[in-house]
């Protein structure tokens, strides 16, 4: 109570409890409970945003760190991958069903290139100028040629009817040894459909690699 100028007594109001929050008197008590919730209590969306946000820079830094070495380290293995074998490509997926019964799509073809001469009967992976996608077929005819030592090699897909002469670019009727990426020598079957099915839709490729990340990116071990 204080008195104005007049002398006459008066009285400020109370200030309501909750109006620092920017509620109206009337609000209800189930908006009183949805303003004064914990941020924890927003789901897991919020969890996730306010962990991320009580993380120390020093623990992000060295989660991003083991990140690049787990990529690092992946790329290591390929590279010793390529020296070990002899092969630019050590692992190929087979991705069509012109090699069945043999081999079927989605099977996992192990690769190995040496200097000892191709023969009728080797399963061989090739590429072809102007495609992407490397092929992997059956030998069916290979011509030495005496006076330079070369070697003319002749494919065909144990599916299909027809040699491989239609694949091959304009105008060559024989693949060359600079050609050839690597000699079949083992396969697993079936575990390719990973790498198939990323391929066809880069939507789930790019989910995996995200969530991938940020576990690695937010685990505290």
């Amino acid at each position: 109570i204080r008195r104005t100028r007049t002398g006459l007594p008066t009285c400020t109001e109370p200030r309501r409890a909750g109006s620092k929050y920017g509620a109206s008197p009337g609000t209800s008590p189930e908006k009183w409970t949805a303003l004064r919730r914990a941020p924890g209590e927003m789901g897991f969306i919020g969890d996730q945003v306010e962990s991320i946000r009580s993380m120390q820079v020093r623990q992000v830094l060295a989660q991003i760190i083991s990140l690049g070495m787990i990529v690092t380290s992946a790329l290591i293995i390929w590279k010793g991958l390529i020296v070990a074998t002899g092969s630019e490509s050590p692992v190929v997926v087979v991705l069509s069903g012109s090699m069945e019964p043999g081999f079927k799509r989605g099977d996992i073809l192990f690769l190995r290139m040496s200097k000892e001469p191709i023969r009728t009967g080797e399963i061989v992976v090739f590429n072809v100028d102007g495609r992407e996608i490397p092929i992997v077929h059956r030998v069916i005819k290979v011509h030495e040629r005496q006076e330079s030592a070369e070697v003319d090699i002749l494919t065909k897909g144990d599916n299909n009817f027809e040699d491989d002469r239609l694949l091959y670019a304009h105008g060559e009727l024989w693949l060359q040894q600079h050609h050839i990426m690597g000699r079949a020598v083992g396969y697993l079957p079936y575990v390719g459909w990973v790498t198939i099915v990323m391929t066809e839709k880069p939507i789930i490729k790019y989910l995996l690699i995200g969530a991938l990340g940020l576990l690695v990116i937010m685990s505290k071990d």
